[in-house]
């Protein structure tokens, strides 16, 4: 290496940054980092910025001449790590959780580095082999079994998207993937099968496969929001006596509202039976899989075709990290493979992953979850989710354990659902007006963020546990807001 070095901050004439410069600017971002998630408790989880706040403070125009680093960064922390809400913060309990743990942030900076595109094997054999190696532990992990495969992708919608497009090229005779389904009137309408609490993803993918929203049918679900086999049943003997064309059902491990976990070993008997694709999207729940005493719950999801799982929610990988595992990885080659001769690689026995899904160019997500996995260990891991679902467990015994508030779903994992329901006789009406006020309140604090749904038409708060930096003190504190908001906003109203 040269001792020659410029002065610091100053632009080439041409070229990179200076590797010199580099190394001083990585390690001041390091500490940037290091020193946010040390500091995280000290921000309000949702920035208090109105709509076009920050872009306000932004240069309309892109700079002509390059500007010094530290200038840069001393934008970033003004304008916005400030300005962000705080997925990491312990205080983050909307949705569910994408937390990202430390040896993975790691990981993704490696990544970054390398800047392997991992599209076929002979353009990034080691990146290829570790993802190959790490769906492999994943697979072992969640006690599937050998005949799963599969590849990372950026989100469960895409993995389902994915999953839906082999499903459909699986339909005997329906030659889509060369015919496509526009202006045939050899085939009826194609009809795919979710819960009525399936997430929208689905919906959007039947959207872009050319079924439609008219093809997704939206099987009830029982009093616990699970599927119903026996609807699901009828349902499939409906299309078919009018001429539609079953061949997909869609199963939820975990659903987005209130994290019901779908019969998944009477889907698979029932498309067993009916010749139809499983596709399992436990983005969220699957997760829980690591921990062996809470398998159960998803016995007979190893029967399914297509399974999609997301490490990015609950197994603390920093967006974007979803696992999609197919019982056989040749459905989903015969539906995407297209080979030209400018990507044409030597034959062999390796895997060339854009075959296997519409990207050519893949990130490198595999590194990340080789570190973490090693780090925390699948012990680790496990403990930690089951410390979750333990957490989630003494958040419902005190829900149900007060009269003014009622629990609105069972809970398997760890998100419990519920709203408040005063002392007396009140209308839904009355119920909501002080739910809204009370979830505005809470997540008005800047201590708390948390989200509401609909379960049975009724308004309903959401708390959601998954950061491996949340302790009983975030627990505690949570609900001891959510009552002080309640008493707040029913006296306020009186």
């Amino acid at each position: 290496m040269s001792d020659q070095r410029r002065p610091a901050g100053r632009q080439p004439d041409l070229g990179d940054m200076d590797v010199g410069d580099f190394r001083d600017a990585a390690h001041g971002v390091a500490d940037r980092v290091a020193d946010y998630l040390d500091g995280l408790e000290r921000l309000p989880v949702v920035p208090r910025v109105r709509p076009g706040d920050v872009r306000a403070q932004l240069p309309a125009q892109a700079p002509a001449r390059g500007e010094p680093l530290e200038r840069i960064l001393d934008d970033y922390a003004r304008l916005i790590e400030p300005n962000v809400t705080h997925w990491q913060h312990p205080g983050f309990m909307a949705y569910f959780s994408s937390t990202a743990s430390g040896p993975a942030i790691l990981g993704e900076w490696l990544a970054a580095g390398l800047n392997s595109n991992v599209m076929f094997w002979s353009n990034a054999p080691a990146s290829t082999e570790l993802e190959q190696t790490v769906i492999d532990w994943l697979r072992r992990m969640y006690g599937l079994p050998a005949e799963f495969d599969g590849m990372l992708c950026d989100t469960a919608s895409v993995s389902s998207l994915l999953a839906l497009v082999a499903a459909r090229h699986a339909v005997p005779g329906l030659d889509s993937r060369r015919r496509g389904l526009a202006g045939r009137d050899d085939v009826g309408p194609l009809v795919l099968y979710v819960s009525a609490e399936a997430h929208m993803s689905i919906d959007k993918a039947a959207i872009v496969i050319g079924v439609g929203t008219d093809g997704v049918r939206r099987v009830p679900v029982d009093e616990d929001f699970r599927m119903r086999p026996d609807a699901l049943r009828r349902a499939i003997a409906e299309d078919r006596a009018a001429g539609r064309q079953p061949f997909c059902v869609v199963g939820t491990l975990g659903t987005t509202s209130s994290t019901s976990i779908d019969p998944a070993g009477a889907l698979a008997d029932i498309c067993q039976a009916e010749g139809l694709w499983l596709h399992l999207d436990a983005a969220y729940g699957g997760n829980a899989a690591i921990v062996p005493e809470y398998r159960g719950l998803f016995a007979g999801w190893e029967r399914a075709q297509s399974i999609v799982v997301n490490p990015h929610k609950w197994m603390f990988t920093p967006f974007d990290a979803s696992l999609l595992l197919f019982r056989d990885a040749e459905a989903f080659r015969a539906a995407f493979s297209i080979v030209p001769d400018y990507i044409s690689t030597p034959s062999g026995d390796v895997r060339n992953y854009n075959e296997y899904g519409i990207q050519l160019g893949r990130r490198f997500r595999a590194l990340k979850l080789w570190m973490q996995i090693r780090w925390f260990g699948v012990e680790g891991l496990a403990s930690r989710i089951h410390e979750h679902c333990r957490m989630a467990q003494e958040l419902t015994a005190w829900v149900d354990a007060d009269s003014e508030w009622e629990r609105m779903a069972p809970v398997p994992l760890s998100t419990v659902c519920f709203r408040w329901i005063g002392r007396g006789e009140l209308s839904d009406d009355v119920v909501e007006a002080v739910n809204r006020g009370i979830l505005e309140a809470v997540n008005a604090t800047g201590r708390y963020y948390l989200s509401p749904t609909r379960l049975a038409g009724r308004y309903t708060l959401r708390v959601t546990i998954g950061n491996p930096r949340q302790t009983m003190t975030h627990v505690r504190g949570v609900w001891e807001a959510l009552r002080e908001a309640a008493a707040d906003v029913v006296h306020g109203g009186s």
